[in-house]
């Protein structure tokens, strides 16, 4: 049996539904290959329950120093049963508002394995999808005019670092886990280890986090890696960077213990459990390229500014491309793909301009170049910084440690990036980011008057800084 769309898409997480739902807004045919459930990794084992797992965290932790705000709380306790049932009320109501939104759109969701065909008695092209029913019924052809592959990323692990999902665990296992284990391990410490580094402490666990960079959080401005490492250690995460982990040291008994050289010299970390947190692979295995002219390096799908693949009518957006693996990536990247599709003429996203959010206790943000990204391309720059002890609604807030630090051409005074270390900051970049959008300069920034009391002043302060002229500083 053959089914004809304009539109398939094979992986149904944020990526893969939002452009489902632009195509079906522009009155194209469009069908849904899932295997799991829809919104995929990120509403299911990413974004949304880590998030509501930090929240409860941050609660917990926030409790428990509640004389700081006059507020006598005893035998303050953590129900981690109840933790993991609101984050998964949570997660269940909103993964039956992505299911409304496909009926809605009346998008044809198939759930099951997806492989693409080569060309066959379906189609002269490849493209079309034989999907594999969840459910053992007979297979069934999709045969699209266009094809979009999401098909998302899984954790990676180290080679030899086997994952039990009992002492040796990724992000997945993880958001599973019944009880908290006393002490944990995290190697990795870039944005998903940093996560739940802060996530477990506000716990009130032990934790230690192995690195083999310099600094945790590598990819963000040096400043903000530094306030962060300074800000965790005081909440008591024990960081160690420029460690290597041996993986075939790994002994497991009642917990785990693991070797890493350090400082040219082989140091034992021991802990309950292990949690992997070394990034992400794409998700290209058992759908079918190898029946496709579609390019794969470095285990990621390549394409062009517009998502099409090397068979010009299968795109491919989202992890499974690399780049970055975040979800409103995912979710632009199939807006531009869809409407390129349907001869919308979008513009090519502009990767300078996305916002990256790091949701720790402290949260980071960024958009834009780094301070050292900027003096590599070759800019004389300026830069102004605002600490958070200078704002006072932070002081009410309980959290003033962090600052905001804006980067700027000397030469034409044009934004060029703007990082952030602080609370909320994850719910204030896109400020900053509609400012690369617009072009704006500091002084415009500066001149958008910041309400008072609000958190937002940050930015202002930190804009007038770049020209030396804050206020409260």
């Amino acid at each position: 049996m053959a089914e004809n769309y304009d539109l398939v898409i094979l992986g149904g997480g944020t990526g893969g539904y939002v452009a489902a739902i632009r195509a079906s807004q522009l009155g194209l045919s469009v069908a849904i290959v899932e295997k799991g459930k829809l919104g995929g990794t990120c509403l299911h084992r990413g974004c949304i329950p880590s998030k509501a797992l930090l929240r409860s965290a941050e609660v917990f932790a926030t409790a428990k120093k509640g004389e700081e705000f006059g507020v006598i709380a005893k035998d303050v306790a953590l129900n981690f049963e109840r933790v993991q049932q609101r984050k998964q009320g949570i997660v269940d109501q909103l993964h039956k508002g992505v299911q409304h939104l496909m009926k809605k759109g009346k998008i044809d969701v198939y759930e099951g394995h997806g492989r693409i065909l080569g060309p066959s008695i379906f189609s002269p092209m490849p493209g079309a999808v034989s999907v594999e029913y969840n459910n053992g019924d007979e297979n069934v052809i999709l045969v699209p005019k266009n094809l979009l592959v999401s098909t998302g990323s899984r954790p990676r692990t180290l080679p030899g670092l086997d994952i039990d999902g009992e002492l040796v665990l990724t992000s997945d296992e993880a958001l599973e886990l019944e009880e908290l284990p006393s002490s944990i391990i995290i190697v990795g410490g870039g944005v998903i280890g940093i996560e739940w580094a802060s996530m477990f402490i506000d716990f009130g666990l032990d934790v230690t986090v192995l690195e083999y960079a310099d600094r945790i959080v590598p990819t963000e401005d040096k400043e903000i890696s530094k306030e962060a490492t300074r800000i965790l250690k005081k909440k008591g995460v024990k960081i160690v960077t420029g460690a290597k982990v041996l993986p075939e040291s790994l002994e497991k008994g009642e917990g785990v213990m693991i070797k890493a050289e350090h400082k040219d010299e082989e140091k034992s970390f021991s802990a309950d459990k292990l949690l992997v947190s070394v990034g992400r692979q794409p998700n290209v295995e058992d759908i079918g390229l190898q029946n496709t002219e579609i390019q794969v390096e470095k285990g990621a799908i390549q394409t062009n500014e517009f998502y099409q693949t090397k068979d010009s009518h299968i795109y491919a957006i989202g992890d499974v491309i690399g780049g970055l693996q975040l979800a409103h990536v995912a979710s632009h990247e199939g807006i531009v793909a869809v409407e390129h599709m349907a001869d919308q003429n979008p513009h090519p996203i502009d990767y300078t301009m996305i916002s990256k959010c790091i949701y720790s206790n402290p949260e980071m943000a960024s958009v834009g170049l780094t301070e050292d990204e900027a003096k590599e391309k070759g800019y004389d720059i300026k830069i102004g910084k605002f600490s958070f002890k200078g704002i006072g609604k932070a002081l009410v807030y309980g959290q003033s440690d962090g600052f905001v630090k804006l980067i700027a051409d000397k030469e034409t005074n044009d934004l060029l990036g703007v990082h952030m270390i602080g609370p909320h900051v994850t719910d204030m970049i896109s400020e900053a980011g509609l400012a690369k959008v617009l072009d704006a300069t500091p002084w415009e920034i500066a001149h958008s008057v910041h309400p008072h009391p609000t958190l937002s002043e940050v930015i202002g302060e930190a804009a007038l800084a770049v020209d030396g002229k804050a206020i409260h500083n």
